[in-house]
């Protein structure tokens, strides 16, 4: 448990309340089978939503309130550590839920679900999960698997013959396993700019231009996170099942969970009354975003909330065993999921030895204990789902603000505080600030004057992968826009030399990029290249892949 009880005779004295308690704490009780009640008391309670809970024996009942006051003590521990998150992250809203040996023992709300509002974050508030959906798709593979249907080293051509990467060879030998375990050889975040933030293309066009995406490292050779190639899977399924992945989704691993909130409709989310409205920063100040139309499908387009995601951490801890009997996938594909496939380097957590990825899960030790979990950010959300197996512990984190910090200083709290590891300000140690090497005053020109007239800068450019981007002179000025990214729009200010900057319209996507002009000997320009001017952008950023060149007027 995360506290000790020290008085047991004062427990022992209170039992006439321990069923009548847990409630009130807003924790589920430890019902027991009425069947097995030999002698009862007088004040059995009522679990979560008024469901009736067992009148219990006195030994049941007096380690029923033990555990009340061991969890009271844990609310009290996560309030704080949620209330300081609200203020010094600056985030609107926060929804915890713990699972704890097969019980939610906390599923709750913190703070507003808009800046400015009053509407409280509710454990049934709908968050986007982003990446948190890719363990979801890999669910849903190994359920597959499990039926024969599918085997996680199956060659993708074999299944889709259109399949096609950058290197023919490549193409030939990746599996469905190779999808999901980051070593493609892909760059990180390669392709990213085609979906991030939200584009015109559908998936189906997305993954037919993985081709045109050249490698930056040998295939199985090096990490790389990406999100382009969890887009296959929605393919990959339908393929195999004749069902489209959102129906195998739903029917197959939301009705089974009663997770009755979650889904992967975008829509859903402008149109229910319980929303957590996504933030960021503009310019340094915290401001509601507009909701975005992603096509993310099994790499991150699931919407769900606490109380649902309790019910998905329950069944994982359980290897895949549903709480009504049966199974969601087999214990030996629960183990496939959660063993290393791409071992990464180790960073700099303390008391960790090691660092992997698994099928749609991240994995490492953590004070001795084996950690499965996996992070997502979309847009305005940033999410986190933690596993400690060995101590039958899940963890879910959502938030509505761009704040990293903010989820990871509540989980790694509830972790210290269960593995009664000495106590960590998680909340001060994620406060450090990033430390941002600004480019030295040298390192621009400022007296510096471009090649060109202003004019001639202006065109129509493409890349192979991503497609079409335009600049125009407008008022003696020069925009830049992606044809298939509308928030992408912005003015191009003159840096050095024939090196602009983009300032992007819509300040909370904080990408502000180098465009770089390349002239060849006749003093046309010959290609375009971006690179991103803070290194703490998001990498689904990825400009420096493009490679622009001009189109014949």
């Amino acid at each position: 448990m995360i506290a000790c009880c020290k008085n047991r005779d004062v427990a022992q004295a209170l039992v006439p309340a321990a069923s009548a308690l847990m409630p009130t704490l807003g924790f589920d009780t430890v019902a027991q089978p009425r069947e097995s009640v030999e002698t009862s008391l007088d004040t059995a309670g009522t679990g979560p939503e008024g469901t009736p809970c067992a009148t219990l024996p006195l030994g049941r009942a007096a380690a029923l309130l033990l555990v009340a006051a061991e969890l009271c003590a844990a609310q009290e521990g996560v309030d704080k550590v949620a209330e300081r998150v609200l203020k010094e992250f600056e985030v609107p809203g926060i929804a915890v839920a713990v699972v704890k040996d097969g019980k939610v023992v906390l599923s709750k709300g913190y703070g507003v679900r808009k800046l400015g509002g009053a509407a409280p974050v509710t454990p049934q508030s709908l968050f986007r999960i982003a990446s948190n959906s890719k363990a979801f798709t890999t669910a849903a593979l190994a359920i597959l698997v499990d039926e024969g249907k599918l085997s996680w080293d199956d060659r993708v051509v074999d299944r889709l013959p259109s399949f096609q990467m950058y290197d023919p060879y490549v193409t030939r030998e990746m599996t469905v396993r190779d999808l999901l375990t980051h070593r493609s050889g892909l760059g990180l975040g390669a392709g990213d700019l085609m979906f991030w933030p939200s584009t015109d293309l559908t998936a189906d066009e997305i993954i037919s231009r993985i081709r045109f995406l050249k490698p930056a490292t040998s295939f199985r050779s090096r990490y790389a996170y990406d999100n382009v190639l969890y887009l296959v899977p929605g393919q990959l399924i339908p393929a195999v099942t004749g069902k489209p992945w959102d129906d195998f989704m739903r029917e197959r691993i939301f009705v089974p969970l009663g997770m009755s909130r979650t889904n992967v409709d975008t829509h859903s989310i402008e149109t229910d009354a319980d929303v957590a409205t996504p933030h960021g920063r503009a310019d340094g100040k915290v401001v509601p975003m507009e909701q975005s139309e992603h096509v993310l499908s099994p790499a991150g387009s699931v919407i769900s909330c606490a109380s649902d995601l309790a019910k998905w951490v329950t069944v994982q801890l359980n290897r895949g065993a549903l709480p009504g009997g049966g199974r969601l996938f087999s214990e030996a594909q629960s183990k496939e999921m959660w063993s290393p496939q791409t071992i990464l380097p180790r960073d700099s957590l303390p008391a960790s030895n090691f660092y992997a990825y698994g099928l749609g899960w991240m994995l490492r030790d953590y004070r001795g204990r084996k950690m499965v979990y996996h992070t997502g950010t979309l847009a305005g959300y940033v999410s986190r789902v933690t596993m400690v197996p060995d101590l039958g512990l899940g963890i879910v984190v959502l938030t509505n603000q761009e704040e990293t910090g903010a989820h990871a200083a509540v989980t790694w709290t509830i972790l210290d505080q269960y593995l009664g590891a000495p106590e960590t300000d998680w909340v001060a140690e994620f406060r450090k600030p990033a430390v941002e090497t600004a480019p030295p005053a040298a390192a621009r020109n400022a007296n510096s004057r471009p090649s060109l007239p202003q004019g001639a800068y202006a065109g129509r450019y493409r890349d192979a992968w991503y497609g079409d981007v335009t600049i125009e002179e407008h008022g003696g000025k020069l925009t830049i826009s992606f044809t298939h990214t509308k928030k992408l729009t912005g003015d191009l200010e003159h840096w050095q030399y024939d090196t602009f900057v983009a300032r992007w319209h819509d300040r909370t996507l904080a990408a502000d990029a180098y465009v770089t002009f390349s002239l060849g000997p006749e003093g046309r320009i010959e290609k375009v290249k971006m690179k991103a001017v803070s290194p703490l952008t998001d990498f689904s950023f990825d400009f420096q892949d493009l490679d622009l060149r001009p189109v014949s007027r």
